[in-house]
């Protein structure tokens, strides 16, 4: 079996109206590179004809294109890992199927590998999109750089290059919910960036809403730290301190001036805030136990409906599929 050098990994959900200006820009792009490639599209449970497009371009390029069909949606990140563990390549992009970053760039990740870097990340040159989107995520690139220590300018974009070592590590982590980037980015010896283009979305719209990337940050920084929990720990201590200057003080003023009728809302604003306070930690303890029951639960993370390759280039499907047993997710 052929190993090729490059694997471009592209998760597809709802993609049907831009797939095919996928397709006319990337082979030429890849064949442009002059280096042997495979592409990885990974259909994660698509309700238009995404899947059936993905089939005819299968047929029409079978020698480099490789389609894995989930049997429902099961999220960007799991349709990515799936593609790492199917992946052959030595070096491994992951690209979104919207365009908005150009695919005549990959090339310019591949060359910062050249320089002996083992993780590339990208920076979108002029984001095209809202106000609202840009603020967000100058906010939580901040946060999340304090509370986990990964470094990223661009978190949103996927557009990002692996090592096989990476690719590898990341294939030993079994973990039910966690952020590819963030998780290839701890175990990088030598990470860097480059700057990409970033164009409108061709066709469609887009898949993250605004709960969707409060989850995801929810989940970034859950996976990759305890601080969090260490910040509300000592907001706690802090809180109880002040409560207790705060008993004291009422006291004296009782004895001193007497039965007082006047601070009673004071006394019901305090209390509402220590209620609120109260209220976010747990939440917040309840997003950490979330994870663990979700992992011990040991469900398979994904369901992988067929595998779209040429004969040649598979293995014994039956051992293939006994590997991907749910009870090895």
């Amino acid at each position: 079996m052929s190993t090729p050098l490059l694997s471009v990994v592209i998760p597809v959900y709802n993609e049907e109206q831009g797939l095919q200006s996928l397709f006319d820009r990337l082979y030429p792009a890849l064949d442009a590179l002059g280096v042997s490639y495979e592409i990885l599209f990974v259909n994660d449970g698509s309700r238009d004809r995404s899947a059936a497009i993905l089939r005819e371009q299968f047929q029409k390029r079978p020698d480099v294109t490789r389609v894995i069909l989930f049997n429902g949606n099961y999220g960007q990140h799991m349709a990515i890992m799936a593609a790492f563990e199917h992946s052959r390549g030595q070096r491994v992009v992951t690209l979104d199927a919207d365009l908005q970053n150009p695919p005549e760039d990959i090339g310019l990740l591949l060359a910062k590998m050249d320089e002996g870097h083992d993780y590339v990340g990208s920076i979108r040159r002029q984001r095209s999109d809202s106000w609202w989107r840009h603020a967000a995520s100058r906010a939580i690139n901040v946060l999340r750089e304090r509370t986990t220590r990964i470094k990223m300018t661009d978190q949103g974009c996927m557009f990002r290059a692996y090592d096989r070592g990476i690719i590898n590590a990341v294939n030993s982590c079994k973990e039910v919910s966690t952020f590819i980037p963030a998780l290839a980015y701890t175990f990088a010896r030598n990470p860097a960036e480059v700057v990409v283009g970033h164009e409108e979305r061709t066709a469609g719209e887009s898949k993250y809403s605004l709960y969707s990337l409060i989850r995801l940050n929810f989940d970034l920084m859950t996976s990759f730290s305890l601080i969090p929990l260490q910040l509300f720990s000592m907001l706690g201590i802090a809180i109880s301190v002040l409560s207790g200057f705060l008993v004291v003080l009422l006291v004296v003023r009782r004895l001193i001036i007497g039965p007082e009728a006047e601070g009673l809302f004071t006394l019901f604003a305090i209390a509402f805030l220590l209620i609120g306070i109260t209220l976010f930690g747990i939440g917040l303890l309840g997003e950490y136990i979330g994870r663990i029951y979700q992992q011990v639960r040991h469900r398979p993370r994904y369901l992988v409906e067929a595998v779209l390759e040429e004969q040649n280039n598979i293995h014994d499907l039956r051992d293939r599929r006994k590997a991907e047993s749910p009870f090895h997710h």
